[in-house]
């Protein structure tokens, strides 16, 4: 018997490595996937004001900032039973999916588009987006304007491009003026452009690495997302788990995720296991992302992602079960997200002064969840009768993967070792 350690893994965000434990005949028969860093936020709130909350728990992730200050935010409103004006509600979706395009567009082209442009076999020292760059230039100007553009919209909106400040209890601090929609709705038009490209080009790299896409991290799992009015949506909504086999739905409110969501604890990884309770551990283990929105939605909220999520399954089937196809949902994710931000951009609401409404602090429990660039995002918070946080509760998106990632690598190392 002997190990094989992958430490530590890059391109991600956190601390992680993988253990191959091979048996006699040096095949893997065990593969753990261990996350070695203890964040401790939950315990960070307990004992502060809650509307300082939204503020603190970005720090959680320089990436999916924008989606911890929204949904921080809305667990606040939830336990201070606020309902906070239509406008507003608009204000935050659009700083939502400005983080969207950001983010989709860091991972697509930063983090995972090296492997495919220049191959798996290329020198590691190349096989990055500086490779890319000399490779295929205008791709990457294009996923620099996508990320800048995505940048601009939460500055615009949330006060600053990183850690947004906007977000308060009741509403939204700032006002979107007409002269910074007026400015986005200048480059929208093109940045739409520029994520069709990017569907356009994942086909081409889905045509050369098909064979590995079918029969690497292709694994049967549950799946879990965020809709609205059975509609794909990165905002609001309420959560729907998919079967495996993709006959059965079940669908619940954000405030009764504690019914439906379980936790298992494992001794290799600080990350607890999230599975499904009716399907009982491990076979409840679930999905969420790109992948299993597009699984888990009735249709996309927009009319060209529509078109592209319907291409996407007569490619990969349904419910998509193969790891690697989640790139290609991811800027299909992209197209949307521009498409809606047009549509909220050209929305006379999104430049109204009607953005806060009355809020008293005071007792009370609170479910915030927006889907977050990684998958659902969940934070839940309980408040004394000052509105002091007295308990809270995450589940962040890459910890309801966890599991399945774990899955994921056992498979395809299976595959590889033949």
């Amino acid at each position: 018997m002997g190990k094989i350690v992958i430490e530590p893994l890059s391109r991600l965000e956190g601390h992680g490595k993988v253990t191959i434990t091979l048996d006699e005949n040096g095949k893997p028969k065990d593969v753990k996937l261990h996350i070695t860093a203890l964040r401790g936020f939950e315990q960070f709130v307990v004992g502060r004001p809650a509307e300082e909350v939204p503020r603190i728990v970005p720090r959680i992730c320089g990436i999916c900032q924008t989606a911890h200050h929204l949904a921080s935010v809305k667990a606040v409103d939830a336990a201070w039973g606020v309902e906070i004006p239509e406008p507003a509600k608009k204000l935050r979706e659009l700083m939502h999916i400005g983080n969207m395009i950001h983010s989709h567009a860091l991972h697509f082209y930063f983090l995972a588009a090296p492997d495919f442009v220049l191959g798996v076999d290329a020198d590691p020292a190349i096989r990055n987006v500086v490779g890319v760059v000399d490779k295929a230039p205008e791709v990457v100007k294009q996923a620099i304007a996508l990320r800048k553009f995505g940048q601009k919209i939460v500055e615009a909106i949330g006060g600053k491009a990183i850690h947004p400040v906007t977000g308060i209890p009741g509403g939204q601090a700032k006002r979107l003026t007409e002269e910074e929609r007026d400015e986005l709705l200048k480059e929208v038009d093109q940045m739409i452009e520029y994520a069709k490209n990017g569907v356009e080009l994942i086909k081409q790299i889905n045509e050369q690495y098909m064979e590995q896409i079918k029969t690497l991290g292709v694994i049967d799992t549950w799946y879990l997302g965020l809709v609205k009015d059975g509609k794909h949506n990165f905002y609001d909504g309420t959560l729907r788990f998919l079967s495996p086999d993709g006959k059965e739905k079940v669908e619940f409110k954000p405030a009764e995720y504690l019914d439906y969501i379980g936790e298992h604890v494992v001794s290799h990884s600080y990350v607890k296991y999230p599975y499904y309770k009716k399907a009982g551990y491990p076979d409840g283990i679930y999905r969420v992302g790109p992948l299993p929105m597009l699984n888990v939605c009735d249709s996309m909220e927009t009319p060209l992602a529509e078109e592209y999520r319907k291409e996407f399954f007569d490619i990969f089937g349904f419910p998509a079960n193969q790891s690697l196809a989640y790139h290609h949902a991811r800027l299909i994710e992209i197209v949307e997200a521009c498409e809606k931000a047009k549509i909220l951009l050209e929305d006379n609401d999104i430049t109204s002064d009607d953005i806060k409404a009355e809020v008293e602090p005071k007792a009370g429990n609170g479910v915030g969840v927006v889907y977050a660039p990684r998958g659902v995002l969940i934070h839940n918070y309980e408040t004394d009768e000052n509105g002091i946080v007295v308990k809270a509760n995450m589940i962040v998106a890459t910890t309801h993967n966890v599991p399945t990632m774990e899955k994921a690598i056992q498979q395809a190392a299976q595959e590889i070792f033949k």
